[in-house]
């Protein structure tokens, strides 16, 4: 089973402190023609790397490349194809961005993100004027008393904290027939590629956001493919690092054991500089696992175009194999440009998990969700009828028109019969499901001696359909997610234009190596695709 798990937010709209002003700030902008730096070049087509130096040097200035951002999210996201992306927009953004300017010009650059303007899903604490509500109603007037650790790490560095991201409600643990991408508060997001077609999720904002130049970095959350899937299907790089690398205090929970942060890009640089900037030891996160020697270098070397010395594994056993020809047509490429990069390429990894591992970690999840909601709801300012699981399914039930227009909350309702954490029910379903896959992974890592595996990350994109709900025709994110192994995901080819990713999984603390191959892999393939934002697929 896999899950795809400020002025005032409302309904299938957010807040910039006016709505009508930033429309209007968009057509002036676009009117006056687009950002550029000194060269010419239009701002929201550079990368976080090409965007960082120009900021550092004065060439262009943080308020510019906030301006030419929020231009672009009010032409491409509000007006134009209409994605459903961002969900609201940070009213401090302008404001943080010109001090952050005024701090270079007297003291030098504050940190690595100096002036970059990052989005954050909207299941991610921020202590500021923007609400925190997984995209739910019940909580669209909930502001968090502080940022969520990784967060203030990141403005530490000198990250614009840009605004939040739609995401599938709840994370997607919900419902079991949920469709991803779509909230109660947000409405449904839309890929960019072809927009009748869903994103996956659940951090579908975040993943469209990128792909579609709204913001050059974006920071997702997965407790099983919610980076991954919409990291593979929108055509952008996403990173899910080794479980509690990223603190995830401040984070709204699906289960401690396998949530996590992450960085989303549009290249493994970008992606590498996000992350580095997040990890941090966080003595609130009583599950943190520190990083080998503090702070971890990241960032690939530009000038290493083989794989020569790394022996990589092929796993074929991804759900759906076979299914899908043209899938499993990018994937045999995929893997015989590894060889042509000088891997050693070890073809099959022998790993092969049963239904009942799967089950096992669905009721993990069911009892982590329950102790880990109600522990966050009950420390943070939200209103008594709703402070509890309970008091949600009810708030849900009294408001079923406008919450529940599309499917139901019958995860809300099973995970609420669930007992504790001590119970002998859940630390069975933690051996039989978590700790065994990481045990099961682990040991084909080690039989075959590589130094990280190959597998298919998604599919192409489904049509979005809210009766039916959502197709997950290919994927593979339970193995990394479960053992809480990092998994790097970058795009590979496509399918009548429709991206399709694969992944780089390996043992815990290799995100050095994952990062390095997965930027060879990127560089030599130049696979990513440009939205071309089609209104569907022609027969």
């Amino acid at each position: 089973m896999v899950w795809h798990g400020g002025g005032r937010s409302r309904p299938g709209g957010r807040s910039y402190g006016g709505r009508v002003g930033a429309l209007l700030l968009g057509v002036f902008l676009l009117a006056a023609g687009p950002a550029v730096a000194g060269d010419g070049a239009d701002l929201t087509t550079l990368t976080a790397a090409e965007l960082q130096p120009r900021l550092a040097s004065g060439e262009i200035t943080a308020v510019a490349v906030t301006e030419a951002f929020l231009a672009r999210i009010a032409a491409v996201d509000d007006a134009g194809p209409r994605l459903g992306a961002v969900i609201e927009i940070n009213p401090d953004a302008r404001a943080i961005a010109a001090d952050l300017d005024a701090y270079r010009a007297a003291h030098g650059v504050k940190g690595p993100l100096h002036g970059l303007p990052v989005l954050l899903k909207a299941n991610i604490d921020t202590g500021d004027a923007m609400a925190t509500h997984a995209g739910s109603l019940a909580l669209a007037e909930h502001r968090a008393p502080r940022d969520a650790h990784h967060v203030a790490r990141l403005r530490h560095a000198g990250a614009v904290i840009l605004g939040k991201t739609n995401l599938s409600e709840w994370a997607n643990f919900r419902s079991t027939r949920s469709t991803s991408g779509w909230s109660s508060l947000g409405g449904q997001t839309r890929n960019p590629h072809v927009l009748d077609r869903n994103p996956c999720g659940s951090s579908s904002g975040s993943a469209v956001a990128v792909a579609a130049r709204l913001a050059p970095l974006a920071v997702g959350t997965e407790t099983d493919g919610s980076i991954v899937c919409p990291s593979s299907i929108n055509g952008i790089v996403g990173i899910k690092p080794t479980v509690g690398t990223v603190s995830r205090h401040g984070i709204i929970p699906i289960a401690h054991t396998q949530d996590t942060a992450g960085p989303m890009a549009r290249t493994v640089r970008d992606a590498a500089l996000l992350l580095e900037a997040m990890i941090g030891a966080d003595p609130a996160d009583a599950g943190a696992r520190a990083y080998p020697d503090g702070s971890p270098a990241l960032l690939p070397d530009p000038e290493r175009t083989d794989l020569e010395g790394l022996r990589i594994g092929v796993y074929r056993g991804y759900a759906g194999a076979g299914d899908y020809p043209a899938v499993d047509s990018v994937f045999e490429s995929a893997v015989a440009h590894l060889r042509s990069l000088g891997a050693d390429v070890v073809d099959p990894i022998e790993l092969a998990p049963d239904d009942a591992i799967y089950e096992a970690e669905y009721e993990v999840l069911l009892h982590e969700f329950k102790a880990g909601l109600n522990d966050y709801l009950a420390s943070h300012p939200v209103p008594a009828d709703r402070d509890s699981l309970a008091g949600l399914i009810a708030w849900n039930r009294d408001h079923a028109a406008s919450v529940m227009p599309h499917f139901g909350q019958e995860i809300f309702l099973e995970s609420a019969t669930r007992g504790g954490l001590d119970a002998d029910a859940y630390r069975q379903a933690l051996a039989d499901g978590p700790l065994r896959m990481r045990r099961l992974l682990g040991e084909a890592l080690d039989a075959h001696g590589v130094d990280a595996m190959i597998t298919a990350a998604g599919s192409f994109a489904w049509k979005t359909d809210w009766l039916g709900g959502d197709r997950f025709m290919v994927g593979s994110s339970s193995l990394a997610a479960m053992s809480g192994f990092p998994s790097v995901a970058v795009p590979a080819g496509d399918v009548r234009g429709l991206p399709v990713g694969v992944a780089f999984v390996g043992r815990p603390f290799t995100e050095p190596t994952l990062i390095q191959i997965a930027d060879v892999f990127e560089r030599t393939t130049a696979a990513r695709l440009e939205p071309r934002f089609l209104d569907t697929l022609e027969r």
